[in-house]
């Protein structure tokens, strides 16, 4: 065995790093916890160091490993000795604190669970001297016995390593539990606001993921290495560890670097918010078209995010020490991204081509199309089901709905129109989706009307509203007419704003009729139904007047044919001299 002392060095003489590697002879009873005389090793070096110490002892009494840590913590590692790790993993981990509290911590209880020692035992030191120790055991279902501090002088040996037997015992009796599907523990953090950070919360909860804490850092700028700074990544570290915590989720875009570097320092999975929404957006895809969208939206994120040896390092660009295989695996990983990026490419544009071919037939037929837009959770989906009864899946989530649903419905005057349901929008929608899902939210840039539907609910309904419209002019659809409509009206919790809008419940039908009106006069100002007669004299009108609208109803008599078809305004008053007063509506 390698008897080397690991953790924080920096700082510490040649001669004191020997002295502690000496701590690997140690000759220990296998019968005694921790013999006093050790206490008192344990104690001088971390007074001379003023920084903690942790020994990994085996139950034969051999210590196989020593670290030093900073004067707040030392790095707990995964010293197993057994394969199963249902097991007690044969070890156990005694610590100091040099400020000469003996009490094990949250971080502390969360390493006896997390690398199932066989005890964790921390010990006081003050000036040198150890003062008093505490130690906890695990126990069967993931409960833990929390001993009594006692005087270092009075360690219950005996008591103690009685006790590992019986942890032993108990767990390894312990039947295995049915590995049901459980969730991951999450923590936020965030450098914005509150409200964000909230809305995080419920994206992560949307995810699949139980949000056990979240915290805001109030930040300028972000830092380059680690986005929240050394000090804060390494305090976030032991919340994380106190918390049990499996990932940890930045409010913010990370660069793959931050990543790694997140990740070596917390040791817990880091997500950032453009992720986590595309995993979002992965589980809910359900036609052949949204999740050819999600997957190259993915690719199209990872792709710049694939970390290789640096450029010092890099063995790409020829010449002496560069030979050799290189860095062939990131090159092949590259290489099979673009691959399958371009296949998805080419996918995509061949459904494009079908949505378009449908798109020219409703222009051709003069169906006027009315798009329900909005931020993500706003109701426009049960909307669309109130209107049409599309049966469209609703859920109070965000993103519950991506695909873009499409349903025909006629006005009170006879106008047929498609309501079309789009996917909702969010504050700081990674630009690979909107690149991705551009096709799809072509439907609300070609609509000839815009149903911007507010979340009457939502406390930032004013921000929701801004980020719509900026979506909504990076889309280029700003000039369709626009309705603007606050759901959620029977909850009592109306906002005034945005002024004018139709107030109304998608949920109870509260304020339905007065919204279909809404539409039928925004429609009436470029599409309506007009009855038209063209004389036999002038029949050769009809060859050009048909291509212009759909034919809703055509009746022949002896002096001509009579038509009443869905015209624009603007054709409408160009065939004026043909239009058949008080009969608009036949038909």
């Amino acid at each position: 065995m390698t008897e080397t002392v690991h953790g924080n060095l920096t700082g510490l003489r040649d001669s004191l790093i020997a002295s502690l590697a000496q701590l690997y002879n140690y000759e220990m009873d296998a019968a005694c916890f921790l013999p006093r005389e050790l206490c008192q090793l344990l104690a001088r070096f971390t007074g001379e160091m003023n920084r903690e110490l942790a020994i990994y002892v085996t139950r034969d009494g051999e210590i196989v490993e020593v670290c030093v840590g900073t004067d707040r913590d030392v790095e707990l590692r995964d010293w197993r000795l057994r394969r199963n790790a249902r097991r007690l993993s044969c070890v156990r981990c005694i610590h100091t604190h040099p400020s000469g509290d003996g009490t094990l911590s949250d971080v502390d209880i969360s390493a006896l669970k997390g690398f199932r020692y066989d005890a964790m035992c921390a010990l006081g030191c003050k000036d040198g001297e150890p003062t008093f120790a505490q130690c906890a055991f695990l126990l069967p279902a993931g409960e833990v016995l929390l001993s009594q501090p006692q005087r270092w002088y009075r360690l219950p040996d005996a008591e103690w390593m009685n006790q590992i037997a019986e942890s032993d015992r108990l767990i390894d009796a312990e039947e295995p539990r049915a590995s049901a599907q459980t969730r991951e523990r999450a923590v936020l953090m965030g450098i914005e606001s509150e409200p964000s950070l909230k809305e995080l919360a419920r994206l992560a909860e949307t995810a699949g993921a139980e949000v056990v804490a979240s915290f805001l850092q109030k930040r300028d700028k972000p830092d380059n290495a680690l986005f929240i700074g050394k000090g804060r990544a390494e305090e976030l570290s032991r919340q994380c560890q106190a918390l049990e915590a499996d990932l940890c989720i930045f409010d913010e875009e990370l660069t793959g670097i931050q990543v790694r570097n997140l990740e070596d320092l917390l040791r817990v999975k880091v997500v950032d918010r453009t992720t986590l929404i595309l995993d979002i957006f992965a589980q809910r895809a359900q036609s052949a078209e949204g999740k050819l969208q999600v997957e190259l939206a993915q690719l199209q994120y990872r792709s710049t995010r694939l970390i290789g040896q640096g450029l010092v390092l890099s063995r790409l660009a020829g010449g002496i020490g560069t030979r050799g295989p290189g860095e062939s695996k990131l090159e092949v990983s590259r290489r099979r991204i673009r691959e399958r990026q371009n296949l998805l490419q080419r996918k995509l544009d061949e459904v494009e081509k079908q949505r378009s071919l449908r798109r020219k037939n409703r222009q051709k037929n003069e169906i006027p199309v009315v798009a329900l837009v909005g931020y993500t959770n706003a109701g426009k989906s049960t909307l669309l089901n109130a209107m049409t009864g599309a049966g469209v899946y609703v859920e109070n989530q965000l993103f519950a709905t991506l695909d873009a649903v499409s349903r025909r419905v006629e006005t009170a005057e006879h106008t047929p129109y498609l309501l079309v349901d789009t996917v909702g929008f969010i504050r700081k929608l990674p630009h690979s989706l909107v690149s991705a899902f551009r096709s799809t939210l072509e439907e609300a840039a070609q609509a000839d009307v815009l149903v911007i539907v507010n979340d009457g609910e939502a406390e930032d309904v004013l921000k929701q509203h801004d980020t719509v419209e900026e979506v909504l002019q990076e889309l280029g659809a700003t000039r369709a007419q626009r309705i603007e409509v606050l759901n959620k009206c029977d909850l009592g919790l109306a906002s005034p704003y945005p002024p004018g809008a139709v107030h109304i419940s998608a949920r109870t039908g509260e304020g339905l009729e007065a919204l279909r009106e809404r539409i039928a006069s925004a429609l009436q100002q470029s599409y309506a139904p007009v009855t038209l007669f063209i004389p036999f004299a002038e029949y050769s009108a009809l060859g050009r007047l048909r291509p212009l609208g759909r034919v809703m109803n055509e009746r022949h008599t002896d002096t001509g044919t009579e038509l009443t078809m869905l015209l624009s305004s603007e054709d409408a008053e160009r065939w004026a001299k043909y239009r058949l007063p008080g009969r608009e509506c036949d038909g």
